[in-house]
């Protein structure tokens, strides 16, 4: 969540030279402007529909989200059916993952994350003051360079991210994805015929210090499981874990999204052609 064009700077190039190829930032992320508008799946759907309208960009769309995204694709291919031939989802979340995950481990695991979101929230209030390199505040709010790209873009992320109009997008995609969004995907479900899904996970992660080795079983089930889910909505769905992939699989493993797009891409064409 809060992710700009950026975290796919190692893989659009690549799949650019195969198929016109756009990302966006989000209202309120990155170089966009602030939102006047919660960060809904439902909002972010008809967000990105007007932006491909004004700029040119004329259907059909292979669909590409990673992370909360993969929620909001799903939104969008289901408001604008005739627009959407094929989706690729690069650790997309799931509508499920949260009401199901907190039933794993100890009570109060909603709780923990409502204190997560209110203590994140604060970070809206901290950029209105001024967030100041090398403090607390700048370090849980901002972040530090990400030593995957350069200094220039390094540079550029850590100003946008000090601005009000930054932090308060990603504090209302946050409250909103495992609530408002969550919900509006779940009313979009649906089988998606043969339309190409391609589903990417994460290779299974070690135990966190806070958790039992069968409550980490647990999760790493939940979310496999719920990629399943996703990719079972076509007869031409796919789910693939990734080895030696975190969340950010474009990071980790950028060959393997660069070629489930162009898969995706392969696919829809070749429907397009038959059809």
């Amino acid at each position: 969540m809060g992710d700009s064009t950026i975290s796919w700077a190692l893989v659009q190039p690549a799949i650019a030279t195969r198929t016109r190829t756009c990302s966006y930032d989000r209202a309120g992320l990155g170089f966009s402007d602030g939102a006047s508008r919660p960060s809904t799946a439902s909002n972010n759907a008809d967000d990105l529909h007007t932006l491909l309208k004004v700029a040119h960009v004329a259907p059909p769309y292979v669909l590409v989200g990673h992370s909360a995204a993969g929620m909001y694709i799903r939104v969008y291919a289901d408001r604008y059916p005739d627009e959407v031939v094929g989706m690729v989802s690069v650790e997309g979340s799931h509508e499920d993952q949260w009401t199901r995950g907190w039933a794993i481990g100890a009570p109060g695991q909603q709780a923990k994350w409502d204190s997560f979101l209110k203590e994140y929230g604060n970070c809206v209030n901290e950029a209105k003051h001024g967030l100041v390199a090398g403090t607390p505040a700048y370090k849980k709010c901002v972040g530090d360079p990400d030593p995957r790209v350069s200094p220039a873009i390094n540079e550029a992320q850590l100003r946008y991210a000090s601005t009000v109009r930054w932090q308060a997008a990603i504090a209302s995609e946050r409250q909103s994805v495992a609530y408002a969004s969550a919900d509006q995907t779940r009313a979009t479900r649906k089988h998606y015929g043969d339309m190409p899904i391609i589903v990417l996970t994460h290779s299974p992660y070690p135990k966190a210090p806070d958790e039992t080795q069968e409550e980490r079983n647990q999760r790493t089930l939940l979310w496999e499981s719920l990629h399943l889910d996703v990719a079972a909505m076509s007869s031409r769905g796919v789910n693939e874990i990734v080895p030696n992939a975190g969340h950010y699989i474009q990071y980790d493993q950028p060959q393997v999204v660069i070629d489930a797009v162009n898969q995706a891409v392969a696919i829809a064409r070749d429907q397009t052609t038959k059809h």
